[in-house]
């Protein structure tokens, strides 16, 4: 009797099992569609990048002399004006070279004057031939070379009161110190060259932004063009600039050719500091009031099943082959869409052929051939006589499988290369 039962309650299972397939596989041929709209709208092109904010005319101020820093009168932060006292070093061995420097004076002055003195001596002897030439040059050549002592010792003892004055770091502009790398008390060695002690922004008020441009771009960036960034710490705004200078070098960098990019912009609140990361966006081409549709649209191709299914719903309506050709159009556009440049499709300077779907009353899938143009990566402008604004256009299909009981989505297939409507994704 056990067994019996057991062998019911298999049969059972096995049969609910069956049923349950067999009803999810009829619905195997349910197919949802998310749809969208096309509407009118402008669109704007651009080339993105990413850059640094620099102030305009930083300074990086050092020193002529070796030695220790006494005193330090200048801070991060702080306004400071031209010769204004930013640091003093210790001026005792400076001190000394200049006494030294004036001792030295003093005594080749006095050789000077000895000098003279047997010169203007001598000078009546050897008129009056009391002397020989001779003798009488021995005394005129030592006028000479005091002479020439007075005037090394004279430039050397100016050369100590100049480095004595060099002890006093001076601010050689106004401006914003940004930059300080020295302490009271710490050496400073300026024998191969200048240390730098301090770094001052002029005017923080105008900024300057050094963006990098690879060389698939920068054919479409010219001096004047508007440009809008972004920084992190403000991440709800965007600024504004203009392109002040393209640099010739380039710089490769992972064997990617980039061009440096000067870009000017105001700072007139303060918000941007030096050193920030700035995301650019080149403003290449725009348009407005155009249609336009997701990119997602452009990008729809339905499954063959589908496209063999409205072909035989198309034999039985009277033999019509509108779907065969909407197929083989389909297919064209999608070559003709993979045959376009992504830079000229970012800059839109050339429309190409593509096609959207629709549904018609009965839910069936249409094929609309249209031109596409200017795309922001997002939406894609678009035009052709059966296009309208307000049309509902396909963006992906769900097709559940009776097989896996697992759903595929139809549609997202890129075709022909359209990705993002034209061009890499920004």
């Amino acid at each position: 009797m056990k067994r019996k039962w057991i062998i019911i309650i298999i049969s059972v299972l096995v049969v609910g099992a069956g049923a349950f397939f067999l009803l999810r596989g009829r619905g195997s041929n349910e197919q949802k569609y998310q749809t969208a709209t096309v509407t009118r709208g402008d669109l704007e092109a651009t080339v993105t990048s990413t850059g640094s904010i620099v102030a305009v005319g930083t300074v990086e101020v050092g020193t002529q002399v070796s030695g220790t820093v006494e005193e330090v009168f200048a801070d991060f932060n702080d306004e400071v004006h031209r010769g204004q006292l930013l640091a003093r070093l210790d001026t005792r061995v400076l001190q000394a070279s200049v006494e030294d420097a004036q001792a030295n004076l003093d005594r080749v002055e006095a050789q000077r004057i000895a000098a003279l003195d047997q010169y203007n001596r001598n000078k009546p002897l050897y008129d009056k031939k009391y002397i020989s030439a001779i003798e009488f040059n021995q005394y005129k050549s030592a006028l000479d070379a005091s002479v020439a002592s007075v005037t090394s010792a004279r430039v050397a003892l100016q050369r100590a009161r100049t480095n004595l004055g060099y002890a006093e770091v001076r601010s050689p502009t106004d401006g914003t110190v940004i930059q300080r790398t020295v302490e009271p008390g710490q050496t400073v060695a300026a024998s191969l060259s200048a240390p730098i002690l301090f770094t001052i922004a002029n005017d923080l008020a105008n900024m300057q932004i050094e963006a990098t441009v690879d060389e698939s771009d920068i054919g479409q960036i010219k001096e004047g063009q508007k440009v809008s960034f972004t920084v992190q710490s403000q991440a709800d705004r965007t600024f504004n600039g203009t392109v002040k200078q393209i640099r010739l070098q380039p710089e490769t960098v992972q064997n990617v050719v980039n061009y440096t990019v000067v870009i000017d912009t105001r700072n007139d609140d303060g918000v941007l500091l030096p050193g920030m990361t700035a995301t650019v966006n080149f403003q290449v081409n725009s348009v407005t009031d155009v249609l336009v549709v997701p990119n997602a649209a452009l990008r729809f191709q339905p499954s063959a099943e589908v496209l063999e299914q409205i072909k035989k719903a198309a034999a039985e309506r009277g033999g019509d082959t509108s779907a065969a050709r909407a197929g083989r159009d389909s297919s064209r556009a999608g070559r003709d869409t993979g045959a376009a440049s992504g830079a000229s499709k970012r800059s839109g300077a050339k429309a190409t052929r593509s096609r959207i779907w629709t549904l018609d009353s009965n839910g069936t899938l249409r094929m609309i051939p249209v031109r596409v143009g200017l795309s922001d990566g997002q939406k894609t402008e678009i035009s052709g006589p059966g296009v309208r604004e307000g049309m509902v256009v396909v963006t992906s299909a769900t097709l559940p499988q009776a097989s896996s009981g697992a759903s595929r989505t139809g549609t997202g297939l890129p075709l022909g290369g359209i990705g993002g409507g034209g061009g890499r994704p920004r």
